[in-house]
């Protein structure tokens, strides 16, 4: 795989920066990176423009790291503290009802899965652990979408490519909002054989202690005709809200 050269320039200048807190100059960035100044000035001045570094004005400016880059750092730290305490449950509920079970985040418009867990007799399944998929035909994303505010949903939806997996997706934004609104009500959400012909999902949004959803959870097995899919639907539901109150949500 071809690596982007600027991209990669853009990551060392962020690493290096970073360790500096009492900040590093161009010449420094330069000659520790073995840059050429005029690649390196463009690179930082689109980090700092971005909010990426900050740039201290002196007799030579001073880049130091930025907001945008702590608020990144920042939310990655929250996943690691939410994973590691819904992981534990989500292990156990993997188990206890015999299906794969996932935990999954939005990222612009796909989902993409942060943990997997697997029954002692787990069924082949194409997600794994940093995959992604479109938030339209999965059970997570619908979730997520379904209580995320209605500015950033429709934001969301806007971006989308509606692309046919199974003769079951939902085409169309305005297919999308209709099903949001059942998801809304029920508190779960399904993926019926939507993105795998055989495969059904279902799943149910969490919610951070200021009430926000930060992600969902999900299980998921092969279609079965005489399964009950909505007792499973109210089975993840109760599991996401007993993550949401570990997770200090005291909200409905």
């Amino acid at each position: 795989m071809k690596l982007n050269r600027t991209t990669l320039r853009s990551v060392e200048i962020l690493k290096l920066v970073s360790k500096q807190p009492d900040g590093i100059t161009l010449d420094e960035i330069c000659e520790v990176l073995n840059l050429p100044k005029t690649s390196a000035y463009d690179i930082v001045t689109t980090l700092a423009e971005t909010g990426m570094i900050h740039v201290a004005k002196g007799p030579k400016q001073v880049y130091t790291i930025g907001l945008t880059a702590y608020r990144i750092g920042v939310s990655y730290t929250n996943h690691l503290d939410v994973l590691g305490t819904i992981e534990p449950v989500l292990k156990a509920f993997s188990r206890e009802i015999g299906k794969t079970v996932f935990y999954g985040v939005l990222t612009g418009h796909e989902v993409v899965y942060l943990s997997k867990f697997e029954p002692e007799n787990p069924i082949i399944t194409t997600a794994t652990v940093g995959t992604k998929n479109p938030s339209y035909c999965t059970s997570l994303g619908k979730a997520i979408l379904a209580f995320t505010d209605e500015e950033t949903r429709a934001r969301v939806i806007d971006r989308i490519h509606f692309r046919q997996k199974t003769a079951r997706t939902i085409m169309t934004p305005e297919y999308l909002f209709k099903e949001l609104e059942k998801v809304t009500e029920k508190g779960y959400a399904l993926d019926a054989r939507e993105l795998e012909e055989h495969m059904e999902c279902v799943g149910a949004p969490i919610f951070s202690q200021d009430g926000q959803v930060l992600g969902a959870i999900s299980a998921s097995s092969l279609y079965v005709p005489s399964e009950d899919y909505e007792s499973l639907g109210l089975a993840v539901r109760a599991k996401a809200e007993e993550i949401s109150r570990l997770l200090g949500y005291i909200g409905n």
